[in-house]
C-alpha cells in the first residue's frame, strides 16, 4: 500500500536529520509518497509566519507527518510551532516511548516507559496576561492578598472532556500494545481543584478497564523520584500537560538523553511524528547530531500506517547498529570526543544496511 506523507523538514539541523530519517523509512520498503513542506525559523523572512497555511493544508489532506527540528527563541512573541501545530490539528495525545537499547550509556539496565501527555490545556494553554494588564490587576483583586500586585498571571484550565479523552487513550494505548498499567500524575494535594478534577475523571475512567489494566495514582514530585530510584516499577504514565513535558524529558534521561528519545502528537484525524529534541541550530550542516530520535518517529509513524513489519524491522536495524557501538554519533560513544564517531548521514547508512542485511 502507498502512503503519502508531510514532511517538515525543520530548521537548524532539522533538514540533516529529515533526510536520513527519510532514507532510513524509504529503505524499509514501504511506499510513501514524501509532500516537503517548510516551516520554522527560516521560512520567517519570506512568509511572514513560522507556520505558512500550507503546512496545515498538507497535514490536514495526508492527515500523517513527520517533522524535524524547529527553532522557538525563548522570551520572545514568536509562536510555537509545535504547540501550534498540536491546537490547529487536536493533537491532544503527546506519546513519547522511552526505552532502553543495549549499547546506551546508562545506569539502569531495563527502562521501558510510555509518557501520554495532554496537549491542549493545563498552562501551554497560553493564557497569560503581563504584568500591571487590565486582566492581571483584575485576577490579584480576586486572589484577596495571596497574589502580588505586580505579579503576571497565567490561567491552567483542566478540563473534565480533555482529562477523560487522554486517559482513555492511555488505556486503549496500554491494551493495544500489551502493556500492563497505566500510572495518572498530578500535583492534587496542592491544586485540589484542576489536579484534583484530573484524578477524579482518571479514577472514573479505570473502572472501565477494571481487571484488564491496573491503575495507580502518584504525585507528580514523588513521581521523579520514584522513576530515578525505580524506573521498573513503572509502564504507562498518563499526566497534564506541564508536568508531561518535564517527566518525558526526564524519561529520556533515563535512557540515554534526548538524542534516541521519539515522540509522537495524536489527534482524532491527524498525527504528527517529530524527535523530541531541539533544533542545535550551532550544529547546523556539520553533519554531526544524532539522527536515532527523529528515526525512531518514523518507526512510530511506520506503526501508526498499519506497517507492523516494516516498524519492527527498522527498530531491530537502530537497535543492532547501537548495540554495535561501530557507526554512531560521538553522544553515543564512550567518550563523547572519542575520534571513531561517525556523522549524521554515515549512521543513517549503518542502519540502512542493517535492514538489508535483515538483522
Amino acid at each position: 500500500m502507498k502512503h503519502t506523507v508531510t514532511l517538515i523538514p525543520g530548521d537548524g539541523t532539522g533538514p540533516e536529520l529529515a533526510e536520513a530519517a527519510r532514507r532510513v523509512i524509504d529503505a524499509t520498503g514501504v511506499q510513501i509518497e514524501w509532500e516537503v513542506v517548510d516551516a520554522g525559523a527560516d521560512v520567517m523572512e519570506r512568509y511572514g509566519t513560522p507556520l505558512p497555511p500550507q503546512v496545515l493544508q498538507s497535514v490536514r489532506k495526508n492527515r500523517v507527518a513527520l517533522k524535524g527540528p524547529i527553532t522557538t527563541p525563548i522570551g520572545t512573541g514568536f509562536r510555537s510551532v509545535n504547540v501550534a501545530l498540536r491546537q490547529e490539528l487536536g493533537l491532544y495525545a503527546c506519546v513519547r516511548p522511552c526505552k532502553l537499547y543495549k549499547g546506551v550509556r546508562s545506569p539502569y539496565e531495563h527502562v521501558d516507559l510510555v509518557i501520554i501527555r495532554e496537549n491542549t490545556e493545563d498552562l501551554y494553554a497560553g493564557v497569560e496576561f503581563d504584568t500591571g494588564t487590565p486582566e492581571a490587576r483584575q485576577i490579584v483583586e480576586m486572589g484577596k492578598g495571596k497574589i502580588a500586585p505586580d505579579a503576571a498571571i497565567s490561567i491552567k484550565p483542566i478540563s473534565p472532556g480533555a482529562s477523560r479523552r487522554i486517559v482513555k487513550y492511555a488505556f486503549e494505548y496500554a491494551l493495544a500494545h500489551g502493556r500492563r498499567k497505566v500510572t495518572a500524575v498530578t500535583k492534587a494535594n496542592i491544586m485540589k481543584f484542576t489536579d484534583g478534577l484530573f484524578f477524579r475523571v482518571a479514577r472514573e475512567v479505570a473502572r472501565e478497564y477494571e481487571g484488564r489494566v491496573e491503575y495507580e495514582e502518584r504525585l507528580i514530585d514523588n513521581m521523579c523520584m520514584q522513576l530515578v530510584q525505580k524506573p521498573e516499577l513503572y509502564d504507562v504514565l498518563v499526566m497534564p500537560n506541564l508536568y508531561g513535558d518535564i517527566v518525558s524529558d526526564l524519561a529520556a534521561g533515563l535512557v540515554g538523553g534526548l538524542g534516541v528519545a521519539p515522540g509522537a502528537n495524536i489527534g482524532d484525524g491527524y498525527a504528527v511524528f517529530e524527535a523530541i529534541h531541539g533544533s542545535a541550530p550551532k550544529y547546523k550542516g556539520l553533519n554531526k547530531v544524532n539522527p536515532t530520535a527523529l528515526i525512531l518517529s518514523g518507526m512510530l509513524m511506520l506503526r501508526h500506517l498499519g506497517e507492523q513489519g516494516a516498524a519492527d524491522r527498522l527498530e531491530r536495524a537502530v537497535a543492532h547498529v547501537i548495540a554495535e557501538g561501530r557507526y554512531v554519533t560521538y553522544d553515543l560513544k564512550p567518550h563523547r570526543d572519542d575520534p571513531t564517531a561517525v556523522g549524521t548521514r554515515e549512521m543513517a547508512d549503518a542502519i540502512i544496511a542493517a535492514l538489508k542485511a535483515g538483522v
